[in-house]
C-alpha cells in the first residue's frame, strides 16, 4: 500500500518536472552540436547542377531545373511594382513573389501531433556564383544610401535578374530556428528534405525544391555557401534594416514548376519540366 502510494506520487511529481522542463518547440531529434550550429546531413550538392537528397532513408538524384519565363516575368513585374508602390507611400500587398508558402513534412515538434507545417517565408533571387562577390560589394557600398537610392539599386538588379541571379535557385532566410527554438519548417527540412513552396497571385506558381539549410558558423561550407549567407543576410537588413546576428540561409534548389493559375490550361499543369 505504501509502496504504491509513494510510488504514484514519484511518478506524478516526475512527469509534472519533466513537462515543465521539457521544450516544448523542439524535436525529439537534436541536430545542433555543441559548438551552436548544425550540418545538413540528408543532402549532398554537386557543382554540375545536381543534388541528391535522402528521403525514407533512400538517396534521390535530382536534376536542377531553371525558372521559366512566365514566372521570372511575373516576378520582376511584381517586385518593380511593389517599390513603385512604396514611394507612393502604399504598403506592400502579400500577394506576390515575395511571400513564398513552404509546405513541409518530416517530423513532429514536441507541442504537436503533426509532421507537417506551412509556412509563409520571404524569398529573394539567388546570385550567380560569377556575381555573388560584385552584389556583396554593392550592397555594402549602397546599404547607408537614402532609401530611395537603395530601392533604386533594387530596381536596376531586379531589370537584370539574369545577368547577376540564378535561376535554379531560390534564396530565403529561416529567422527564427536557433538551438533554444526550432521552427517546424526547419524541423522538416532537416528530416525530410523536399518541401512545396506557392507563391499566391495571378497568376499563381508552385515550385518543388529540396532546401539546403546554411548555418553562418559551419566552418565545412564552401565559399560559394558562405558569400550566399552573407549576401541573404546583407539583402534583408538593406530594407529591413541592420539586425545583430547572422541568420540561417536557405536555398530552394528547383525541380519542379507548377502553374497553379485557375485557368484551362493551368490548374495545377507542370511547366517545368514540361510535360512529354
Amino acid at each position: 500500500m505504501h509502496k504504491t502510494l509513494f510510488l504514484s506520487i514519484f511518478l506524478f511529481t516526475f512527469t509534472i518536472l519533466m513537462g515543465d522542463s521539457m521544450n516544448l518547440e523542439h524535436a525529439d531529434v537534436n541536430y545542433w552540436n555543441k559548438d551552436g550550429y548544425f550540418i545538413q546531413k540528408n543532402i549532398k550538392v554537386f557543382d554540375n547542377d545536381q543534388i541528391s537528397a535522402k528521403i525514407d532513408g533512400k538517396w534521390q538524384n535530382y536534376v536542377l531545373k531553371s525558372l521559366p519565363d512566365k514566372f521570372m516575368n511575373w516576378s520582376v513585374d511584381r517586385r518593380i511594382s511593389t517599390i513603385e508602390d512604396i514611394k507612393k507611400g502604399k504598403m506592400p500587398g502579400l500577394a506576390g513573389p515575395h511571400n513564398g508558402m513552404v509546405a513541409s513534412f518530416g517530423i513532429a515538434r514536441n507541442d504537436s501531433k503533426f509532421k507537417i507545417n506551412n509556412a509563409v517565408k520571404g524569398m529573394g533571387y539567388c546570385p550567380r556564383a560569377d556575381k555573388i562577390d560584385y552584389l556583396i560589394n554593392l550592397l555594402t557600398e549602397t546599404k547607408d544610401s537614402n532609401f530611395n537610392y537603395k530601392l533604386k539599386t533594387l530596381v536596376y538588379l531586379y531589370k537584370n535578374v539574369d545577368k547577376y541571379y540564378d535561376r535554379k535557385r531560390i534564396l530565403s532566410l529561416e529567422l527564427y530556428s536557433t538551438k533554444d527554438f526550432e521552427t517546424g519548417t526547419f524541423l522538416n527540412e532537416m528530416a525530410y528534405p523536399n518541401v512545396s513552396i506557392v507563391f499566391l497571385d495571378i497568376p499563381c506558381f508552385e515550385v518543388k525544391a529540396v532546401p539546403e539549410l546554411l548555418h553562418p558558423e559551419n566552418p565545412n561550407l564552401n565559399d560559394y555557401q558562405k558569400s550566399v549567407i552573407k549576401y541573404a543576410n546583407l539583402i534583408h537588413s538593406y530594407f529591413h534594416g541592420k539586425f545583430s546576428r547572422m541568420f540561417i540561409a536557405v536555398i530552394y534548389n528547383v525541380i519542379e514548376v507548377y502553374d497553379n493559375s485557375p485557368e484551362p490550361k493551368a490548374r495545377g499543369r507542370r511547366i517545368v519540366p514540361p510535360l512529354p
